[in-house]
């Protein structure tokens, strides 16, 4: 007898919600939806430090919060130097007799902007280090809490206020950075990328990542409609033509060894993602070509990777 699918995604997705509703973003907030699976993976023994940003503002207006586990507001760079602070100190707490011997599921959290330009020094440092901690950087592609400037994480093309689209510029002028690669390159136990169009996914991911001994990267793609011009009921349908177009390839990296999550037959085109965005809308038929070139290469490079493991 075939389960029905919602005792099967009851089974994946508890019904507590340790991350609360009435909190302050956006409609349609991609990054809040990959919070709240991420909490719901995860559970009460959990503590949180979540670097400046979006998710910081939107759920911690004083004297309100959306967080039901231990969480602490960090600055911008540090979230993963306060992780580790937060995993040694429990591991020594635990050693001397002075807090029940039960390991919490310590996270750092920060978005692209904390992520792959401010807080990069501080999150390779924690990797190298091998602390036990899960790193979240929810990628919504720009700084967007502090008016939609540009990242390393801003897609080739894009249209920011500091990557403007006009009769000189189309916008982002580089390549977004290989998160996943850099975590990957610290020889780490698992690092992932994950959508929060596939929450089963996601939720699994998230899993892996807390059983690991040593420090686990996931980063979890989650459009943003203020910065993308987007309506907001498109946030998930985006997300999933993300990946279904190649532009956010799904895998996961356990001891070096690659794996795709989601393995396309074919990919969709590209003008499908695109045009939904107000981001984008400048872009022409040449810019667009090249940014495709450059998504189809980095698709095809991952599945090489995968392949070459099975073989």
């Amino acid at each position: 007898m075939i389960e029905p699918f919602n005792v099967y995604a009851a089974r994946l997705l508890p019904s507590q919600e340790l991350f609360a509703q009435g909190h302050r973003a956006c409609q349609g907030c991609g990054p809040a939806l990959a919070l709240r699976y991420l909490l719901k993976a995860l559970g009460p023994e959990t503590i949180v430090a979540n670097a400046t940003g979006c998710m910081e503002i939107i759920s911690s207006s004083w004297p309100e919060t959306a967080w039901g586990v231990p969480w602490i507001h960090v600055a911008f760079e540090n979230a993963a130097a306060v992780a580790s602070g937060v995993e040694a100190g429990s591991k020594a707490l635990r050693r001397k007799g002075r807090i029940p011997d039960k390991k919490p599921t310590v996270v750092a959290i920060a978005g692209d902007g904390g992520t792959f330009d401010i807080g990069l020094q501080a999150l390779s440092g924690a990797l190298e280090r091998g602390h036990d901690f899960i790193y979240l950087c929810y990628d919504n592609e720009a700084y967007m809490n502090t008016g939609i400037q540009r990242s390393s994480g801003t897609p080739f093309g894009a249209a920011t206020t500091t990557s403007p689209a006009g009769s000189k510029s189309f916008g982002q002028k580089t390549w977004k950075k290989d998160l996943a690669a850099i975590g990957v390159a610290h020889h780490i136990p698992y690092v992932a990328t994950a959508s929060i169009a596939y929450p089963f996914d996601f939720v699994e991911k998230v899993k892996k990542a807390a059983a690991v001994e040593g420090p686990a990267l996931i980063h979890v793609f989650a459009p943003c409609p203020t910065g993308w011009r987007t309506p907001s009921n498109l946030t998930v349908r985006l997300a999933r033509l993300a990946v279904q177009t190649g532009m956010f390839p799904l895998y996961e990296v356990e001891n070096g060894k690659y794996h795709m999550s989601v393995d396309l037959p074919f990919l969709k085109p590209l003008d499908d993602y695109l045009k939904p965005q107000g981001r984008y809308r400048h872009l022409t038929k040449d810019v667009i070509a090249v940014l495709k070139k450059g998504i189809d290469q980095r698709y095809n490079e991952i599945l090489e990777k995968c392949e070459a493991n099975h073989e």
